[in-house]
This record gives structure tokens, C-alpha cells and sequence, in this order.
């Protein structure tokens, strides 16, 4: 079962106050179907740069995709379950095709994960250990390690028994 993120927002009221706009679970959820326990919750999008802080509006409220627009940002948490629950099942055709990303999946590894945006993406690990596989190599990343990924082609990988967690902002950027 994905772990359920709660999400606050602040805002302004009809008298230009800062307020609450919302506070509770997030409400923009997706598991992967073929990738049981892989779980996106997106928490806020941009749609450009400087950003408008003059909405009430949700801008998490929409289906689940990849990627931020091409000028904008994207924040959202993703739960990695352990390899051996998913790996030997997964349809990754399916499961990236269904945040309509079908393009980014790299069709000619036998990693299902492998993939490359045009993004910079700042990730947080929240929980846990997460290996963070690229052309040339891979790192483990632990509670509290950063990762600035930076438009490459990447993959992940949970070789424990334990979930893992992280926080990804990712930023538009012109392809590399």
C-alpha cells in the first residue's frame, strides 16, 4: 500500500490575506499498474516561469504524467518498491505509456525503468536506499542523499527488502 502523503498549501483570501487554500491527503495518486508498489503523488505544478501564485486553483488536480510542461516545474513524491516484487512482472511499455510518457522509456535496454527527460530533476531521498544507475555507473543513494539529475538517460533500483521514498522536483529544460 503506498504511504499516503499529506499535502498543505497556502494561498491568499479575497482580502489578499495568506491562508490554507488546502490541507490534507494528496489528492493526485498513481500506482502502476504493472509495477505494483511504484507510486507517483504529485503535490504542485508550474506551467511557466516566474511561477503565479494568484490561483486558488489545485495545480495538482489532473491525471499523473512524466513530465512538467516545458517551462514549468513539477513536485512530487514517488515510492519505489523492492526489484523483487515488480521486475520479473512488469510491462514498463504499459506502465509508462499510462503517464503518457511512452517516448522517454529507452526501448532497446531490458531495464524497465530506464528512461530520459527533458528535465533537471533535485531528488531527496526521504526513506530509504535507492540506486541511481546511469550510462557509466550507478550510486547508492541513502536517507538524506541528494541527486541532481541533470536531462541523462537513468534508471533505478531497490535491492533491499524495504521501500523507498523520494522527493522530486522536476524543472523543464531543453534536451541534451
Amino acid at each position: 500500500m503506498l504511504q499516503k502523503i499529506r499535502r498543505v498549501v497556502t494561498g491568499h483570501d479575497a482580502q489578499g490575506r495568506s491562508t490554507i487554500l488546502f490541507d490534507g491527503p494528496a489528492p493526485t495518486v498513481k500506482e502502476m499498474d504493472s509495477m505494483p508498489g511504484l507510486g507517483l503523488t504529485d503535490l504542485w505544478e508550474t506551467s511557466g516561469a516566474p511561477a503565479d501564485n494568484t490561483s486558488a486553483e489545485d495545480a495538482a488536480r489532473r491525471p499523473v504524467r512524466l513530465t512538467p510542461p516545458s517551462t514549468g516545474s513539477l513536485f512530487r513524491i514517488v515510492e519505489f518498491p523492492p526489484d523483487a516484487a515488480w521486475r520479473s512482472t512488469v510491462d514498463a511499455s504499459a506502465a509508462f505509456d499510462s503517464i503518457g510518457a511512452g517516448t522517454a522509456r529507452d526501448h532497446h535496454s531490458d531495464d524497465p525503468l530506464r528512461h530520459k527527460t527533458a528535465t533537471i530533476d533535485y531528488i531527496v531521498v526521504l526513506k530509504g536506499e535507492i540506486h541511481a544507475i546511469v550510462d557509466t555507473g550507478e550510486v547508492l543513494l541513502k536517507t538524506g542523499d541528494v541527486l541532481i539529475q541533470r536531462g541523462t538517460m537513468h534508471s533505478w533500483s531497490v535491492r533491499g527488502t524495504e521501500s523507498c521514498l523520494i522527493a522530486v522536483i522536476l524543472v523543464g529544460a531543453t534536451p541534451v
